[in-house]
């Protein structure tokens, strides 16, 4: 992804810098799981907006990607 260029689950936040904090992934950063499972990868990108998942910063002052538990994500 170059530097201009948004991600398509993250926005402005580069994808090295954001860990996901759920499943079998939990711990790694949405970067590595563009790599790991590119269809995970995909149906996320493909929710972004849907209220699927959200990023917060965490207390530790990382940036968290979470699933909303109220939504459902047809996978």
């Amino acid at each position: 992804m170059s530097q201009n260029q948004n991600s398509p689950i993250t926005g402005i936040l580069d994808e090295s810098e954001v860990i996901i904090d759920f499943g079998k992934h939990e711990g790694r950063t949405v970067k590595e799981l563009q790599f790991l499972d590119p269809d995970l990868y995909a149906a996320l990108a493909g929710e972004k907006g849907d209220g699927v998942f959200a990023i917060r910063r965490h207390r530790d002052k990382t940036f968290r990607l979470f699933l909303n538990p109220l939504a459902q994500m047809d996978q």
